[in-house]
């Protein structure tokens, strides 16, 4: 790498959590030990802003940014982030590949560029209180009816945001046999989308109304403080709450429920690190990005800074697990299996807008049938009318 004659700082933009920003500070920090004339700084933003905030604008202030894969086809529509593939060797993006934590390295690969490195991977996956389960008197659910016999006692809990309501009516069409957005014109099979509605909305009705309220971040905050509420059956995964003292208890992960005797399979997230179209040092910040993503990074002061890699050899690492209670060997088959989300110029625009709509039903706020008609129309606007994130 050359460096700039002068001192050069970069700023990147992460998201407000102990797993989103702390690694991301203390890989710069050794980067900066390795590379005295570079300093990175990092900026926060909320997960609600991580999830819905609007790219443009941010692209032209920051030169390195965590983004969301969904994001992808319209930042590379947009050219507010540069294809990494022009910047770095092709065997570092082979192994990255090779090494995914499912499909994450894929998603944030677009139009045959690669728009992202997979720097945090994460899906829904289950949690529980040992201690109050124990005291319960049952065991973690292993079917859809233990899950609903269970919250019948009203100790469990899920998030039910409107982001994370639309995930888990992905995931429960899938368990109905219908993949969103296989077919021309529609989400999903209307019939199966109602029945997912449905499903989800008998569920909800059994927990705390607070669920409605809570991301995945504030549902495991919940479940670690209080001493009522023992299982959380998906919430996008944070191995944070499963490492000693790091919350009042400790929660133990695992994988999800079957439904109808199949297994579940919810809704990739994570998050990839891009270089902004914008930056002014482009070779430093690709430099630093490819830093992060390297095994050895991953595998070390990432994992130990309270991060949750996107390197799958870190997810079978024995220290990584002896930390994390197991987290990443008991949580990887879920991720390997996620369902990967679309990532044309338009999904994020369909996202935002069908998320509360799905939400409103399962608050009872609209019928099944109405937001199934709702979000037919909305995904036909997303893919014909140009509008992005």
């Amino acid at each position: 790498m050359t460096h700039s004659p002068h001192a050069v700082e970069l700023i990147g933009l992460a998201w407000d959590h102990t797993r989103g920003y702390v690694p991301l500070v203390a890989a710069a920090q050794r980067f900066g030990e390795l590379h005295p004339d570079v300093t990175i700084a990092w900026r926060k933003r909320s997960l609600k802003a991580f999830g819905d905030q609007p790219l443009l604008d941010l692209a032209q202030h920051f030169d390195l940014l965590v983004i969301d894969h969904p994001f992808i086809g319209y930042a590379a529509a947009h050219g507010m982030i540069l294809p990494l593939d022009e910047y770095l060797p092709s065997a570092f993006l082979a192994d990255q590949e090779d090494q995914s934590v499912g499909a994450s390295y894929a998603s944030y690969h677009w139009e045959g560029r690669q728009w992202a490195l997979a720097i945090d991977a994460a899906a829904p996956v289950s949690a529980w209180r040992p201690d109050l389960l124990q005291r319960t008197g049952v065991r973690p659910p292993e079917t859809w009816d233990d899950l609903i016999e269970l919250a019948r006692r009203r100790v469990v809990a899920l998030p039910a945001v409107a982001i994370d309501s639309l995930m888990h009516f992905y995931m429960m069409c899938i368990a109905l046999g219908e993949t969103p957005f296989t077919t021309i014109g529609r989400v999903v099979d209307r019939q199966a989308g109602i029945a997912a509605l449905e499903h989800l909305r008998a569920l909800v009705a059994l927990c705390d109304p607070a669920c409605l309220q809570r991301n995945p971040i504030q549902t495991y905050e919940a479940l670690a403080v209080g001493d009522t509420l023992a299982y959380c059956p998906f919430a996008y995964g944070y191995s944070n709450y499963a490492r000693s003292g790091y919350a009042a208890n400790r929660l133990r992960f695992g994988g999800l429920a079957t439904f109808d005797s199949q297994r579940l399979r919810s809704t990739l997230g994570g998050a990839g690190l891009a270089v902004s179209a914008a930056c002014r040092h482009v070779d430093i910040a690709v430099a630093f990005a490819r830093f992060v993503a390297d095994p050895a990074v991953q595998c070390g002061i990432y994992v130990a800074s309270g991060g949750q890699p996107g390197y799958r050899a870190a997810w079978e690492d024995d220290l990584a697990n002896t930390i994390c209670d197991g987290y990443f060997r008991d949580t990887l088959p879920t991720l390997d299996a996620a369902f990967l989300r679309p990532r044309y110029a338009g999904y994020t625009w369909f996202q935002d807008h069908a998320a509360p709509l799905v939400r409103a039903c399962l608050t009872g706020e609209r019928s099944a049938t109405a937001v199934m008609d709702d979000l037919d129309r909305l995904y036909h606007d997303s893919l014909v009318s140009g509008k992005g994130a």
